[in-house]
This record gives C-alpha cells, sequence and structure tokens, in this order.
C-alpha cells in the first residue's frame, strides 16, 4: 500500500466522502445476513410447523430490507463515485502543474504519448479504485468476518470443516497477484509506447506522406500494437492459469459443505432450516474469495498506475527558485548581461560550452554564429535559466540569474526561436500569447512589425481565423512573422532571435530587421543566424566552434581578418556583385517606401 499512502494527500482531504460510502456498504453487506436467518425461520419456523400466519410479516421484512440495502447501496456508488473524480480532478491538476514546472532537461528525454498515457488511463485506473475498489476490498474481508461469525453461531463444527479450503485459496489469490503485478506494469509501459507511436505518426504526417513512408509506419504501429497484445496475452495466460485452481477451491469448499452438512441434518445434530441457511452463507466466504482475483486485478492495475502518476509528481525540478528569489522592479531593468566563464554540459554528454565570456551591455545587440552544434542555441537556453550552470555565472544587471525568480527573469525575454510553435487558436490569441489586457491596437502593431499584417488582413477571418494544429495551414514564413509579432508585443528588455527569420525570403527578412531596428532601441538583443546579412549590424559578433569562443567582433573587424567567419561571408557572397546589387535594391525599396 505504499502508492496510496504516498497518494494520500490527494483521497484524505475528500475521508467524509470515503467513510460514508464505506459505511454503506458495510451496512448493505450487514444487511445481507439477513436473508439466510429469514430463510432459516421460514423453514424451521414457518414451513416444519405448518404456522403460515407468520409468511406476511417474513414477506415485509424482506420487502424493507430489500429497500433499506438498494438506499444504502445507492449511497455507497453516489459517494464513492465522487470522491473517485474529485481525486481524478485533484491528480489530473497536479500532474498538469508539474508538467509547467518541470525543467526543459527532462523535456529533452520525455515522450508525449507517455505523458498522455499518464494522465489519461493510468489517472482512470486510480480513479475507479478509489473510488469503489478500496472499498470493495474492505468489503470482501468484512463480509468473510460476517460470514464466519454468523456461520460459527450456528455450527463451528460444519464451520470448520467447510473453511479448510480458504487457505490455499486466499494463497493461490497471494501468489496471482504477485505474478500479475508485473505484467500490469508491463502492460501500461507498452500502452505508452502504442500511444506515443501514434502521437508521432500524426503530428508528423506530412514528412511521412512526403517521404511516402506510409508502409514503414503502419510496420512501426504494429510492431508495438504487437508488444501490448503480446502483454495483453500473458495477462491472459496468468487469469487461466490461476483462476480454475481458485474455483476448484471455491468449489470443493461447496462439496465439503453438502456432504458434511447433510450427514448433520441426516444425524439430526443440524436442522433443516440451518443448514439451508448455512449453505446460503457460505456465499458470503466463497464470493469474495472466489472475487479476490478481480479485486487483485483491479488494485494492481491502480498500483501500476499509481506508480506511473507518482513518478511524474516526484519528478526531480531542476531549474527552481532559490528560497528567497530576486524579484527587481520591471522599471528598474536595464538589460546588461554578462557571461563570466561559463562552463557547460548536457546531461551524460561533452561539454556544450567551454569557458564563455559575453559582455552585452544594455541596449547592445550580440550576434551569434558558428555551425550546428556550436553552441549558440545552449547560450541562449542558460540566459533564460532553462538550465543551470554548474562552472561560471550568468548575470542581469548584475545579478545571478539562479537567485533571480525565474518566472520574472523569463517575463524580461522574449524569444522567436527556429522552429516556430503556434497553437490551436485564432491569430489574434497566438500573438497576445505573452501579455495580458492586450487591445487590437497593439496586436495589430506588432504584426506590422513583423510584416504579418497583410497577409492576416487577406484570411477570411483576419484576425480571428483559427489555426491548424501547431500552425498548420499556414506556410513557414507565415508562422515565423506571427511567432515574430507574439515576441515583439511583450515589449522585452531582451530580446531573443534565433534564426527568426530563416523561414522568409530576402525581401521579406529585409523588412522585418527594419521593424527590428526600431524595437531593438534601448533592449539587449541576441540574435541567433546563419545569415551574415542578419548579423552585419551587431555591435558584436561571436564566432562559435565546439562550444569555443573562436572568434568576436564586428562586422567590419572580422571581414578584415582571416577565420570561420570571413571563411562564410566568401562562401554566402561568392557572387559578390550580384549579391551587393540585391541588397543595394531592397536599401532603395526600403528608403523609398519611407
Amino acid at each position: 500500500m505504499e502508492v496510496f499512502r504516498q497518494l494520500k494527500d490527494f483521497y484524505w482531504v475528500e475521508r467524509k466522502y470515503m467513510i460514508t460510502s464505506i459505511v454503506c456498504l458495510m451496512c448493505a453487506t450487514a444487511l445481507g445476513l439477513v436473508y439466510p436467518n429469514l430463510l432459516r425461520i421460514l423453514i424451521d419456523d414457518v414451513i416444519k410447523p405448518r404456522d403460515f400466519d407468520k409468511v406476511p410479516a417474513l414477506a415485509l421484512t424482506v420487502v424493507g430490507v430489500v429497500a433499506v440495502k438498494a438506499t444504502l447501496q445507492f449511497f455507497h456508488g453516489f459517494f464513492g463515485g465522487r470522491l473517485g473524480n474529485r481525486v481524478a480532478y485533484r491528480l489530473r491538476n497536479a500532474s498538469y502543474d508539474k508538467l509547467q514546472t518541470l525543467s526543459y532537461s527532462y523535456y529533452d528525454k520525455a515522450k508525449t504519448g507517455d505523458l498522455m498515457s499518464r494522465l489519461t488511463a493510468d489517472l482512470e485506473a486510480i480513479r475507479n479504485f478509489i473510488g469503489f475498489g478500496f472499498a470493495q476490498i474492505l468489503n470482501m474481508f468484512l463480509m468473510v468476518i460476517f460470514g464466519a461469525a454468523m456461520m460459527f453461531s450456528i455450527s463451528w463444527q460444519l464451520t470448520l470443516v467447510t473453511l479448510v479450503t480458504m487457505p490455499f485459496l486466499a494463497l493461490t489469490a497471494v501468489r496471482f497477484e504477485k505474478n500479475i503485478h508485473p505484467a500490469f506494469r508491463q502492460m501500461r509501459l507498452a500502452m505508452s509506447h502504442l500511444t506515443t507511436a501514434v502521437q508521432e505518426n500524426i503530428t508528423g504526417v506530412r514528412t511521412v506522406k512526403s517521404f511516402a513512408r506510409e508502409p514503414h509506419e503502419v510496420n512501426k504501429f504494429s510492431k508495438r500494437n504487437e508488444e501490448y497484445k503480446e502483454n495483453q496475452v500473458g495477462a491472459a495466460l496468468l487469469w487461466a492459469k490461476f483462476f480454475p485452481v481458485m474455483e476448484l477451491l471455491a468449489n470443493l469448499s461447496m462439496v465439503i459443505l453438502l456432504a458434511f452438512g447433510g450427514y448433520l441434518v441426516i444425524q439430526e445434530n443440524l436442522k433443516l432450516g440451518e443448514f439451508v441457511a448455512f449453505f446460503s452463507m457460505i456465499g458470503y466466504i466463497i464470493g469474495p474469495m472466489w472475487n479476490m482475483g478481480f479485486q487483485i486485478n483491479n488494485y494492481t492495475q491502480s498500483k501500476a498506475s499509481g506508480e506511473r502518476v507518482l513518478q511524474l509528481l516526484n519528478e526531480h525540478v531542476d531549474v527552481r527558485n532559490t528560497e528567497h528569489p530576486v524579484v527587481v522592479d520591471e522599471q528598474m531593468i536595464k538589460g546588461h548581461v554578462r557571461f563570466e566563464h561559463v562552463t557547460f554540459n548536457y546531461p551524460d554528454k561533452q561539454p556544450a560550452l567551454i569557458d564563455i565570456n559575453i559582455d552585452a551591455p544594455a541596449g547592445s545587440v550580440i550576434g551569434l554564429l558558428g555551425a550546428t552544434g556550436s553552441g549558440k542555441s545552449t547560450i541562449i537556453q542558460l540566459l533564460m535559466h532553462a538550465y543551470n550552470v554548474k562552472n561560471g555565472r550568468i548575470t542581469l544587471d548584475g545579478i545571478h540569474i539562479q537567485e533571480m525568480d525565474v518566472q520574472h527573469l523569463r517575463s524580461q525575454i522574449a524569444p522567436v526561436f527556429q522552429e516556430t510553435f503556434l497553437f490551436s487558436s485564432s491569430i489574434r490569441n497566438n500573438i497576445a500569447y505573452g501579455v495580458k489586457d492586450v487591445t487590437q491596437e497593439q496586436i495589430e502593431y506588432a504584426a506590422k512589425l513583423a510584416k504579418a499584417h497583410d497577409f492576416i488582413m487577406e484570411l477570411p477571418l483576419g484576425y480571428d481565423t483559427v489555426v491548424g494544429e501547431r500552425g498548420l495551414g499556414l506556410s513557414g514564413g507565415q508562422k515565423q512573422r506571427i511567432a515574430i509579432a507574439r515576441a515583439l508585443i511583450r515589449n522585452p528588455r531582451i530580446l531573443i532571435l534565433d534564426d527568426a527569420t530563416s523561414a522568409v525570403d530576402m525581401e521579406t527578412e529585409h523588412e522585418i530587421q527594419a521593424g527590428f531596428k526600431e524595437l531593438m532601441a534601448g533592449r539587449t538583443t541576441f540574435i541567433i543566424a546563419h545569415r551574415i546579412s542578419s548579423l552585419r549590424h551587431a555591435d558584436e559578433i561571436i564566432v562559435l566552434d565546439n562550444g569555443r569562443i573562436v572568434q568576436r567582433g564586428t562586422h567590419d573587424q572580422l571581414i578584415r581578418s582571416s577565420g570561420p567567419y570571413r571563411d562564410t561571408y566568401n562562401i554566402q557572397y561568392a557572387d559578390r556583385p550580384q549579391a551587393e546589387t540585391d541588397e543595394a535594391s531592397f536599401e532603395l525599396k526600403r528608403s523609398v517606401s519611407r
């Protein structure tokens, strides 16, 4: 019960529903013992002496008992259902809240399908057990105790002989639980793999179809489906192995009862009514024992699900606030960023950054250039305190960012990532996502700076147009411009542009950069780009290679010295006269439009 002890905070607060449900079930179970006694009275005190005047009273008693028992069972179901639903509600909120607080490092390894499985199927199993399963297991023990007590009151000899197989039945049920629990754990894991396969396929359906890989995806899903099927078959084999044994032991008790009980009636050591009542009450013993396998099944499923949910709830959060986090007034933040001898590596990997030193005064523009994997995006992630820096430190206006409130720090930063993500909502809501109480004028102004207003107005519903899941229905450039508008509307102290114009054409890039220049004034900006044209106006350009800074300076300084920057420039401007002509034409168009 360790799993449910750890979940106590979620269901014990609703203990009034739990206690009421259990009490109602206990009373209903106790009332069930009235039937065998009424049967005994009917045979021994009414039929045998032919005293039929007592029949109406017995009939009314039966009706009353049935009505009261039905009422108690209704309240058991009502309060049990409320308990289960409220516990699932609390667990679902806690799990989702945990997902929001978990660090970037967790999502580097997590699988979406697995997380979805935990928040749906696993929580449903816990809801069913806490709402009804726990009460049913407790009721099972009560039925055995009540039934055994009544049977002893009739004939202790017959009771001992009849229950001789019960320890073997209980032992078989316990062995069944030990075998079935690992099977259910594997089944839950297989289900998460299956869900992940479906989720990945739906998410990447365009890529699948573009590469004509539908047969491969079907085959991959079939393998996951086969894994889940094998787990289901394995669990079914365990049921097939243990349940016949439990049924045999239960029926053996019935045979012993009929043989020995019949002998006692013949010898007149037991009344016929008592024997019939005894036979009726044996169900109070065998029924729960026979049903123990189902209850164990219910328990083990919820236990396996509880382990998976607790694993999520107990997941360590790498990035969290200190005991007394620093919160600086927004008006006082200038945006002066410093990296001081920062060395960082992702878990179980080689260092991604080695001895990085960057000084970005407030309002400056810092360009980052380098090959894929050189550490550009890692610098940005560390600035946003996505990971903890072990060596060196990063400061904002002289304050170590690990001492600052994480939410407050990130509220001062507006990122535009190369991989654009849009929510399944209206364009208006996507642009206004990072701010509260924003006006339509502010939304349109940000969209105009991002050169998105014109194409938005051409859509059927304008800003009320609902984009598809992850922005499907828009081109890559359109999604990127909406993401840029989402960043601009925050009016941040620090602006991060991670290859933010990679999906737009050169002319649109120049237009967007013109909007950036207006917004960058007075704001610290970090630009990651592969195009020299996006970096040439930066106050300092930092060239990275394998996590180290290999060059730094302005465009004019770097272009005059040999190194990776000039090599990149020569590659991009191999056809230099034509490229310079194109850039000049863009500048001319921009000046004319002004």
